[in-house]
């Protein structure tokens, strides 16, 4: 590699490669002689959609193809949605990067003013996330939740086919890809706390590749790096990963970091919420509060919670 021409892997859904382009975009900013070209990929989790997410595996399937070309030298770095990442470095990989967080909510996506209160008794609202089922059946237990599986403007189709009532998906996705029109509710975080790392994108690349991690210094995001660090921690401590009923949200407060997590039993009949702040003085990182609130949580009986997940 010379020092103005990298090669990005990306996975071939709009999303991913508006996300793609938007880390071109903030490259280049700071670059302007950069050549930046794009390598498509197909992962596992893009392959396999006649089964739920946890079903398959869900941590990973959205990144391992692409962390292997990069071990294998034919990328140099790559762009993830946060959240699909998981939280413990592959070998010889890290972020090099982190930016971009977008609005962390989740959205409601049903008829045109439908609310997750107005739905039918016994709607069937479309899910692949534990996460979003345990806290939906917690605020409604009638409901019925089904896996639906595809890339955002599928589901959308999904629900506008009839197939479901309703939808749940993040809100990051819906407003890139200006889909905004579709959305019935932004959904308060009381109600659905947002999975880790949510709306944040992620840059991953070789460890060792100090002119790509000299490339993308410029682009990193310290404040949000802390946040989304808390919440992965929190995920990490709880032995958790992507396809687990596990939910945090941490914001920059005057006092350093605020941190709430969630574990929640996917009838919907359980949630332990915890809630703490990170101190100053330990460098802002949030691993440190994150792993607390997540000792905090077994103390209360998430481990159970978990096991039975």
């Amino acid at each position: 590699m010379t020092q103005q021409q990298i090669t990005i892997g990306s996975r071939t859904s709009r999303l991913a490669m508006w996300q793609t382009r938007f880390i071109i975009a903030q490259l280049q900013q700071a670059w302007p002689a950069l050549e930046c070209q794009v390598e498509p990929f197909v992962t596992k989790g893009d392959k396999t959609l006649d089964q739920p997410l946890p079903q398959i595996g869900g941590k990973g399937l959205f990144t391992l193809e692409l962390e292997q070309a990069l071990l294998d030298g034919r990328i140099h770095l790559a762009v993830h949605s946060l959240k699909d990442l998981p939280v413990e470095d592959a070998a010889g990989l890290t972020l090099g990067a982190i930016a971009g967080r977008a609005d962390v909510r989740d959205v409601l996506v049903g008829a045109s003013e439908a609310t997750l209160g107005s739905l039918p008794l016994e709607a069937v609202v479309g899910t692949s996330s534990l996460r979003r089922q345990a806290q939906l059946l917690y605020a409604r237990p009638d409901l019925q939740v089904r896996s639906i599986r595809g890339n955002v403007g599928t589901r959308i189709r999904k629900v506008q086919e009839g197939q479901y009532d309703a939808t749940i998906l993040a809100a990051a996705g819906v407003t890139r890809l200006e889909l905004d029109e579709h959305i019935s509710q932004w959904l308060p975080l009381e109600v659905m706390l947002p999975a880790p790392g949510q709306g944040a994108l992620g840059v991953q690349c070789r460890a060792d590749d100090e002119e790509t991690l000299r490339l993308l210094a410029p682009i990193h995001q310290p404040a949000v790096a802390a946040c989304v660090t808390a919440e992965r921690s929190f995920l990490y401590h709880l032995g958790g990963g992507c396809a687990t009923p596990v939910a945090a949200y941490a914001t920059q407060e005057e006092e350093g970091l605020q941190l709430t997590g969630l574990v929640a039993a996917l009838s919907g009949g359980k949630q332990i919420h915890v809630t703490g702040h990170g101190d100053p003085r330990a460098g802002g990182d949030g691993w440190e509060l994150g792993e607390r609130l997540a000792q905090e949580a077994l103390a209360q009986g998430a481990g159970e919670i978990l096991a039975n997940a």
